[in-house]
């Protein structure tokens, strides 16, 4: 297969799987290319068992589970996801809210686990949902463990917006940068979400670079001012909580235990 048509597939694969559902001229508008191309995409991952016709809708497009198990197959990520669930499930207990755990892909954080809140409002996004650094309490909290120049570069890429209240000055995100490293957490007030705040904390190697990112998130309603300090210094503890535990394993793989 030709490179381009090679990079085409994979747009539209990629655009399927933040869609779902979606049919060919939505497709056809959203990566910018030829229906006709679209299409000859469309049949070929059908072919090779990465995507379905919708049973109820055969026009329209989703993914199948093969691509669950090929990215079930990234192994750092897994192990992370494996390692943090224990903490992750007492945190969950300990602020009854939703529970997030993100890994870095490119200029975007990727939901690899969420917990969910028994609230009948809550806050949801599904498996794999990808979302912007600077406009996530996850991402926030990945950017300001990261050295200034790699900050640096991800702001000359521009920070565009998601909602009114996402940060898109490049002074306010270094004094935000700033003050997430000065606390241990980050604050996301309907930066991602209208009517969704989270608060988010680094995962870090043993050579203090992130790994991961856990947030809380809930509605602005219920995760206030006032819990903001007690929610952050908890998720702040989860995750050294994980750190320890994946060093703990790094360890003892090293010595074969």
């Amino acid at each position: 297969m030709p490179t381009n048509s090679v990079v085409s597939a994979f747009r539209v694969l990629e655009t399927v799987a933040e869609e779902q559902q979606v049919g060919l001229s939505e497709l056809s508008r959203m990566v910018d290319l030829p229906k006709s191309t679209v299409q000859r995409c469309l049949l070929t991952l059908h072919e090779l068992g990465w995507l379905r016709p919708s049973s109820a809708a055969p026009t329209r497009w989703s993914l199948t589970y093969r691509a669950f198990s090929v990215g079930s197959k990234a192994r750092d990520h897994q192990q992370i996801r494996e390692t943090a669930l224990p903490t992750l499930n007492e945190l969950q207990l300990a602020t009854t809210e939703t529970i997030h755990l993100c890994a870095p892909d490119g200029r975007e954080m990727v939901l690899i686990e969420r917990l969910d809140t028994a609230h009948a409002l809550r806050a949801f996004m599904p498996l794999g949902q990808r979302i912007p650094m600077h406009a996530s309490a996850t991402g926030q909290a990945f950017l300001a463990a990261q050295p200034d120049d790699a900050v640096r570069s991800y702001v000359a890429d521009g920070l565009a917006p998601r909602t009114p209240s996402t940060i898109t000055d490049a002074d306010v995100l270094w004094e935000t940068i700033e003050q997430i490293r000065g606390r241990g957490y980050s604050i996301n007030d309907q930066g991602l979400s209208t009517g969704i705040t989270a608060i988010g904390a680094a995962i870090l190697d043993a050579k203090e670079q992130p790994l991961a990112s856990v947030s809380v998130s809930g509605p602005t309603s219920r995760i206030t001012a006032e819990k903001f300090e007690t929610y952050g210094l908890a998720v702040h503890a989860a995750t050294q909580t994980i750190r320890d535990a994946l060093l703990r394993f790094d360890l003892e793989s090293a010595r074969g235990v």
